[in-house]
């Protein structure tokens, strides 16, 4: 029998559908993978912010992880918006039951609109029993200010940033240009596994419909290491599926705010 490329994705809920578990499935989906959720929190969400989150209580987040895996399993798994230390600890705690490998973590802490995604106290629990169990973080310019507790207002602070991200050269690490103003933005990649920066480059597209991309990126990531890649090819093509998909959406017209980006370009296009 023929066997998926399976990827969870531990995250909160969009309604809007641009970002969060909605974006996290349809990327799968576009990279050619089997998607299942555990969703930790409901968000009244559009385009223009968030008015409301709703936490999904700790049983229920606990029975979900262990549903997918006792029965389906995951050849790789992503988390994303995780609201509160209590969440975070139980996550990581099915983490390490499970054996999870291929563990891609988005350290969500603010949406595109600004709004706040996560408790000031959770924030210390995120980097003290999460991260450190990730194979990839992938943190944009504001959440890696927070957890090194520094400035980075410049392209040349990115690569030691990345390094310093690493937990001690034990997880790698994704840091995203894109809160700069550069009109090359030059992602960087630090491989723990073989202590090396790769740089990604790519031209900034001009648009309003940025929401969702970190959880875009992260789920991508997860897909390709789902799909056996290696960890720099996994991060490359991930590169490359998040820049078309911005770019192929940035023509489009959805809501009053931050709309989505395009996540099935491969597939359809107006």
């Amino acid at each position: 029998m023929k066997q998926y490329k399976t990827v969870l994705t531990i995250a909160g809920s969009d309604s809007g559908g641009g970002a969060g578990i909605q974006a996290d499935l349809k990327t799968f989906a576009a990279c050619g993978c089997y998607g299942m959720s555990v969703i930790t929190a409901i968000t009244a969400q559009n385009t223009q912010g968030v008015s409301d989150i709703y936490p999904v209580q700790l049983s229920t987040i606990e029975k979900q992880i262990d549903a997918v895996m006792q029965d389906i399993g995951a050849s790789a798994v992503k988390v994303g918006m995780l609201h509160s230390s209590e969440v975070i600890e139980l996550v990581a705690k099915k983490i390490e039951q499970y054996q999870i490998g291929n563990l891609v973590v988005d350290p969500v802490m603010v949406a595109t609109s600004g709004d706040k995604l996560l408790q000031d106290e959770a924030i210390q629990a995120l980097k003290e029993t999460l991260l450190p169990l990730a194979r990839v973080i992938t943190p944009n310019i504001p959440e890696a200010e927070i957890l090194l507790g520094q400035r980075l207002d410049a392209q040349t602070t990115l690569p030691e940033a990345a390094r310093k991200l690493s937990f001690q050269k034990r997880v790698s690490v994704m840091l995203k240009a894109g809160h700069l103003s550069d009109k090359q933005l030059t992602d960087v990649f630090y491989n723990a596994e073989e202590d090396r920066r790769l740089l990604l480059k790519s031209q900034r597209t001009e648009t309003l419909n940025t929401h969702g991309t970190g959880c875009t990126l992260s789920s991508s990531i997860a897909s390709f290491l789902a799909s056996g890649n290696s960890l720099e090819d996994a991060v490359r093509k991930a590169k490359d599926y998040i820049s078309n998909a911005i770019n192929a959406g940035k023509d489009y017209k959805i809501g009053h705010g931050h709309g989505p980006v395009h996540h099935f370009f491969n597939w359809w296009q107006e």
